[in-house]
């Protein structure tokens, strides 16, 4: 998703998800994009996550998962980021490359954008990871 500017409606899909946006299939000289793994067999696994925060009412910084599997890897995907607040549920479509049948742990983690001389804490009061007949 970083590699090429998306119109602001968002880009096409290709494969499972393409039948989901059948306005998008309409247009002319369309460029469609398949989400991959970096490496083989390729496939990821698309998960809907929503993170509601506890701790502080307001600051920035960016929220992140970190899966790991049972051969050791692990791989991180930002969730939301600038500024967060425990008011709002933050909600990702993220394309993981970790198989959900061997992911062992998914770590949360949060990282204040600016120091403070206030230790602030920051949590989630809620993780929610939805995976099945959509991915």
């Amino acid at each position: 998703g970083l590699c090429f500017p998306c119109p602001q409606e968002g880009c096409p899909m290709m494969g499972h998800y393409a039948d989901r946006f059948p306005e998008k299939l309409k247009r002319v000289d369309q460029k469609y994009f398949l989400n991959t793994a970096a490496d083989e067999p390729f496939a990821t696994w698309r998960q809907k996550v929503f993170i509601k925060l506890s701790g502080v009412k307001k600051t920035r910084g960016d929220i992140n998962l970190v899966y790991h599997d049972r051969q050791g890897n692990s791989k991180e995907y930002e969730v939301a980021s600038g500024d967060l607040s425990q008011d709002d549920v933050y909600t990702q479509y993220l394309d993981v490359e970790i198989n959900p049948k061997n992911t062992t742990k998914i770590e949360f983690l949060w990282n204040k954008a600016v120091f403070s001389l206030l230790w602030a804490r920051l949590g989630a009061e809620t993780v929610n990871i939805i995976q099945g007949a959509d991915g």
